[in-house]
């Protein structure tokens, strides 16, 4: 071996002879090595036949998924055994062994202490796991750059008018005096995509060749209503189109955007202009998208002494490595997340609720929440406003509810978007009674888009509430002295978010203003949500998008609790979220580092983990060494690995097995974030510079695979021929009997897991009964009772059971964490059984997706996890199709994309057969091209047990003796 590499030449070295092993063997076994690498081997001239061994069928990487009974106990529970009982007895209100932990003769002396240590218990722990959601925005000085040289040319974009005089021309000045060269790009209020990039074009093409060093956009500068859209500002609409136009004309210089007043450092007062704060929210948003293009924000102080633009040329050079910053006369300061304290003395009282308070989106999701945490809690009169009023679905229940509270309830027809209509609201309301107390304005549509698919009428539709109705709020009460104006913002205006550029915008503004309306001395606090549990956001693909990413799902009543606290805050704005930052940041700074979250803890020692080998492995991906010295087929099998592992990456995954090669990525889960998401993940990992579009143009992990080799190797034309062979369906002679089985999957109790597992079983006679399972939750020594006639007992302790019906690969089947937890653990064993009798067949599940293949389950509905009405945060939005038998079929069918029957069937012991039954006729009478057949049981809770030892049908060694004598 050692020659063969010294010669430098490919060669399979191979060893016939061996100490100590047969002579025979060890030649067979070199033949073997020989031919699995490819060498032609004559096996008739060997004089042995080679023996055919079955391919495994595909090896499930298994995690657990069960719903247990309780949360557990905490680390500090578990530190002390006895203490854990105590507390254990408190919360189970289990006077009997409280009395015995406390040596207390009399229970009933205990009803007291349970009523006072219980509440206090559970409002403690709620308490605490909240305080850690709480975080602000602080500003941190850092130091400045005293000479500062910029090379090469700049873009420097300026507002058609006088909106940027006189900033425009001192910034050209300045950029000049520090050796740049300036090229003016003057935009139009009514400049439309197309234009500028057009514009953008023809700008670079006269720097004859060369690319700029960097862009400098002052458009936010300009708050003039945009012509063509009257809703929105001439700034953020502006940096918006620039954005894209950038893109458009392939123009790579970073993107530098200032703003004047749109954030407010603590000790540096300057004019709050909220309109501007909206390009804050885009930017961090296309820090995200756009990362190899994105310089960062700056906001300027009043006026363009020599200091301040002295200050902006050294944070364009980049010197501080910042990308979030502020120029004041007293330094630069750039922004960070911190926590905020605890237990820290604040200088504002907390709100407590009084009189009318107005909520705006008050019929919605959180505004219901809250209207019921208000009548609870002192308001005497809620105006709810949404745009539908009274026609929205519920609000006549939850009148009726605030009602029975004692509360005075009126449901208007308002959109918080016309100010004369909520003008004529607030004073209509004050002419029948108590004038308006305070304002909770929770108004708000939610929907996403990259910042390149991102247009005008999108951006003025998901601003127009948020943002005008605030304007409005605040207008309408500027001179009413209020008890609370809380503004319902997001953590998207905070750190950004993919896909959430217009949100993030609209978001970024009410966070300014909450800060005009505190410099103006009135009453204000936005508070930046995280994820809310109950509906909403969190379902559905995008919720299952933002868990993956480590923004966990808050608690609604936690969080409407959360509230008060932060009402007593010193500063206007407050952050409210439950964040794993384990998880979240390493994915959030895949791309791009992020000095916002450098200041906590828990974010560098995540980041710590990653450094050193990690980024240096992600280094030596480059273009200039993945490929090196590799085969066609090894250099597709290469790219292909990348992708998949960028891929699940994207997705939140830990391996790259839950992305399969061939399987559409939208099918995986994947939507236009996650595609922007890869895109950058890909372009840092390969140096190259893909298109926004690349992951839609190529939609599955091969093709894309396909389409980065044929980059990195600099071909052109179409790179969809496929290196390998598309995997064929391998069909069989045709059979002698009319139907067929071809393919078994199975799991028994006794550790069977295939049809040879099962013979064996038999034939050795093997005990397959055996206790009950430990890890779903059963109390076990409460359960039995060798009394048959004991209430809720069982006289049994054994059966037949899977003791591994928790474990599921969720990601190889496409399904997000927080579904599989909710589904019945028949469906997900079901899934994994199919796809190996598919395999088992001889059959690539993939070959499968739409044919005519039928599915017949025989399923009994099973009481596992939450019903409909009890849902949590973790299970709601997939309990329905998680624990419905009629979907237990027709989840195969969706899964492996069968359009044949999908029939569950519930006929007590014969499912199974009444199922094969059905699938043999539905094959020969045509409806039909091939069929799965087959039953399921797995019990979640020992209710069967329970039931059938009243009804005396259970052996007491649970072993049946059906028609035997000892029955």
């Amino acid at each position: 071996e050692e020659s063969v590499e010294e010669a430098g030449v490919e060669a399979v070295v191979l060893g016939t002879l061996r100490r100590n092993e047969d002579e025979q063997r060890r030649f067979t076994l070199a033949l073997g090595e020989a031919f699995v690498a490819g060498l032609a081997v004559e096996w008739p001239a060997t004089k042995r036949t080679p023996d055919l061994l079955g391919l495994p069928t595909y090896a499930f990487q298994r995690e657990r998924y069960w719903l247990d009974g309780s949360a557990g106990l905490t680390a500090a529970d578990a530190a002390d055994p006895e203490e854990s009982r105590f507390w254990a007895a408190v919360d189970t209100a289990d006077r009997a062994e409280l009395a015995e932990l406390l040596a207390v003769d009399d229970a009933s002396r205990l009803e007291d202490v349970i009523g006072l240590l219980g509440p206090w218990r559970r409002d403690n722990r709620e308490r605490s796991e909240t305080d850690a959601w709480h975080y602000r925005v602080d500003w941190r000085p850092v130091s400045e750059t005293q000479a500062v040289t910029l090379g090469g040319a700049w873009l420097l974009a300026v507002p058609d008018g006088d909106a940027a005089h006189p900033w425009a021309e001192a910034v050209e000045d300045a950029l000049s005096s520090a050796g740049a060269r300036v090229v003016r790009l003057t935009v139009a209020a009514d400049c439309d995509r197309e234009q500028l990039a057009h514009r953008v074009t023809e700008a670079v093409a006269g720097l004859d060749g060369t690319e700029p060093a960097g862009v400098l956009s002052l458009l936010a500068l300009d708050e003039t209503p945009r012509p063509d859209h009257r809703t929105l500002t001439a700034g953020p609409a502006g940096t918006l189109l620039l954005i894209q136009a950038l893109g458009d004309a392939a123009a790579h210089a970073p993107l530098w955007c200032v703003t004047r007043g749109a954030v407010r450092v603590p000790g540096a007062e300057t004019a709050m202009r909220p309109a501007q704060a909206q390009v804050w929210g885009l930017g961090l948003v296309a820090a995200l998208e756009h990362s190899d293009r994105w310089g960062g924000l700056v906001d300027l102080p009043e006026a363009p002494e020599p200091q301040a633009l002295r200050r902006l040329c050294g944070v364009l050079a980049g010197k501080q490595g910042e990308d979030q910053l502020a120029l004041r006369p007293s330094g630069v300061f750039a922004r960070r997340l911190a926590r905020a304290p605890r237990k820290a003395p604040h200088g504002r009282p907390a709100w407590q609720p009084r009189g009318t308070i107005l909520i705006t989106g008050g019929t919605g999701g959180v505004g219901r929440r809250f209207a019921r945490w208000l009548a609870a809690n002192g308001a005497e009169h809620l105006v709810l406003t949404s745009r539908r009023g009274r026609a929205a679905a519920g609000t006549e229940e939850l009148e009726s509810e605030l009602t029975a509270l004692g509360v005075r309830v009126t449901v208007a027809a308002c959109d918080v978007a016309d100010r004369d209509a909520l003008a004529e609201l607030v004073a209509r309301v004050a002419a029948d009674g108590e004038p308006v107390r305070a304002v909770i304005h929770a108004a708000g549509t939610t929907d996403t888009a990259p910042l390149a698919g991102t247009d005008l009428d999108l951006l003025a539709g998901l601003t127009s509430a948020k943002v005008l109705g605030a304007q409005h709020l605040d207008d309408v009460f500027q001179d009413t002295d209020l008890d609370a104006f809380v503004l319902f913002s997001s953590g998207a205006g905070i750190w950004g978010g993919g896909g959430q550029g217009a949100y993030a915008a609209a978001n970024a503004y009410l966070d300014a203003l909450a800060q005009q309306r505190r410099a103006r001395g009135r009453s204000a606090l936005s508070v930046a949500w995280g994820l809310w549990g109950g509906g909403g956001m969190a379902d559905g693909e995008v919720g299952d998008r933002i868990l993956s990413r480590g923004v966990r799902v808050m608690n609604p009543d936690q969080a409407v609790a959360a509230l008060v606290p932060a009402t007593a805050a010193t500063e206007p704005t407050r952050i409210v979220a439950d964040i794993d930052w384990e998880v979240f940041a390493p994915q959030f700074t895949v791309a791009r580092r992020s000095p916002l979250l450098s200041d906590l803890p828990e974010v560098r020692a995540a980041l710590a983990e990653q450094d050193g080998t990690a980024r240096a492995s992600a280094a030596g991906t480059g273009s200039s060494t993945l490929l090196d010295g590799l085969t066609e087929a090894e250099q597709h099998a290469a790219v292909l690995d990348l992708v998949r592992t960028q891929a699940a990456a994207a997705l939140g995954h830990s391996t790259p097995d839950a992305v399969t090669p061939d399987r559409a990525f939208r099918e995986l889960g994947f939507d236009s974030m996650m595609a922007v998401e890869l895109r950058n993940r890909l372009n840092t990992a390969t140096d190259l510079r893909l298109p926004s579009t690349v992951v839609f143009d190529h939609p599955s992990a091969a093709a894309l695979a396909r389409f980065v080799r044929a980059r990195l190797l600099g071909l052109s034309g179409d790179p969809a021929g496929d290196v390998e062979p598309s995997p064929l369906m391998v069909a069989g002679e045709a059979d002698a009997e009319p139907v067929a089985i071809v393919g078994i999957g199975c799991r028994f109790p006794g550790g069977v897991g295939s049809p040879e597992d099962l013979w064996r079983l038999v034939t050795s006679g093997t005990d397959a009964v055996s206790g009950f399972p430990t890890d779903r939750g059963w109390d076990l020594e409460g359960l039995y009772d060798p009394d048959p006639d004991a209430v809720g007992k069982s006289y049994t302790r054994s059966g037949g059971f899977l003791y591994d019906a928790a474990e599921f690969d969720a990601g190889f089947f496409g399904i997000s964490p927080r579904e599989a937890l909710a589904m019945d653990p028949q469906q997900r064993l079901l899934l994994e059984t199919s796809w190996e009798a598919i395999e088992r067949a001889g059959i690539d599940p993939a070959s499968l997706r739409g044919s005519r293949t039928g599915v017949y389950v025989g399923a009994m509905v099973q009481d596992y996890g939450h019903r409909l009405h009890q849902g949590t945060a973790e299970t709601e939005g997939h309990i329905l199709t998680g624990t419905t038998g009629s979907v237990v079929s027709g989840r195969l069918s969706y899964t492996f994309g069968l359009e044949g029957p999908a029939v569950t069937v519930d006929t007590g012991c014969s499912s199974s057969l009444v199922t094969l039954h059905l699938a043999v006729r539905a094959l020969r009478s045509g409806e039909c091209s091939l069929a799965l057949a087959g039953g399921v049981t797995v019990m979640p809770t020992p209710g069967p047990f329970i039931e059938f030892s009243r009804q005396r049908g259970l052996a007491a060694d649970g072993r049946c003796k059906a028609f035997a004598e000892a029955a």
